[in-house]
């Protein structure tokens, strides 16, 4: 029976994009293991609301800056699902300042989760993924922006770029395609924090379509680069931003 269930590992998927990616993940037939650090109730609420819908996912807590934890949810998707196909690395952290502030427990916090989660999860899915497999990390928009404030945040993300480049040479003997995913402003609880109703808009204006995006816009790219059609792309980044950059 496990042999023909698609599972998917979504990190940090109890809420914002990757709650949507989960939601959309399981639509399409995939079983969801939604993985989260904090929150456990947001977590268990999601996978109620994919059961009510009719598909499978279960939430398992692990802190992806853990070496055991993060082999530990692989244990956890394989005993539920038998196999996993697709991870998905969305767990992620933003601390924005000028880097003569920065402090070093905040650059390791950051390095530990931003780079360290995708790097300890790229490691366990090159060795547990099914033939066949996608791996998608996240990276964000603000990687050749250069913005005063972001030089610790989007120097983890070049990194992701940077290993998502090379994993998906060392993986394209077994058909394993390995992407990243680098949205604009969207709409999420990290986003939105600290952030009036004006500074909002005026980022919104700054975009061609007139507004930030939302978690399911970028669900629906995760949902393609995971899906059979799209075994052909390969070590890509795509800025799914409305082309605001």
């Amino acid at each position: 029976m496990f042999e023909q269930t698609r599972s998917a590992i979504v990190t940090g998927g109890s809420r914002g994009i990757g709650a949507a990616i989960a939601r959309r993940l399981a639509a399409d037939g995939f079983a969801v293991t939604v993985n989260y650090a904090h929150g456990r109730e947001a977590a268990d609420e999601l996978v109620g609301a994919i059961g009510r819908a009719g598909g499978r996912a279960i939430a398992v807590r692990a802190d992806v800056a853990d070496t055991g934890e993060m082999s530990g949810l692989f244990d956890a998707a394989e005993q539920a699902f038998g196999r996993v196909d697709v991870l998905v690395n969305n767990a992620g952290m933003m601390k924005l300042a000028p880097i003569a502030d920065f402090d070093d427990a905040a650059f390791a916090q950051q390095v530990a989760i931003n780079l360290g989660g995708v790097f300890r999860g790229m490691r366990e899915a090159a060795k547990r993924l099914v033939d066949g497999g996608r791996i998608i990390s996240f990276s964000s928009s603000v990687v050749g922006l250069y913005q005063p404030g972001y030089g610790v945040y989007a120097a983890t993300k070049a990194a992701v770029e940077a290993m998502t480049h090379v994993l998906a040479k060392e993986l394209g003997a077994r058909r394993i395609s390995v992407n990243a995913v680098a949205p604009g402003p969207v709409a999420t609880e990290l986003f939105l924090a600290d952030k009036s109703e004006d500074q909002v808009a005026a980022i919104a204006g700054t975009n061609p379509f007139g507004r930030i995006g939302d978690p399911e816009d970028i669900a629906r790219v995760v949902a393609v680069l995971a899906g059979p059609d799209a075994g052909w792309i390969n070590g890509q980044v795509v800025r799914a931003n409305g082309g605001v950059i």
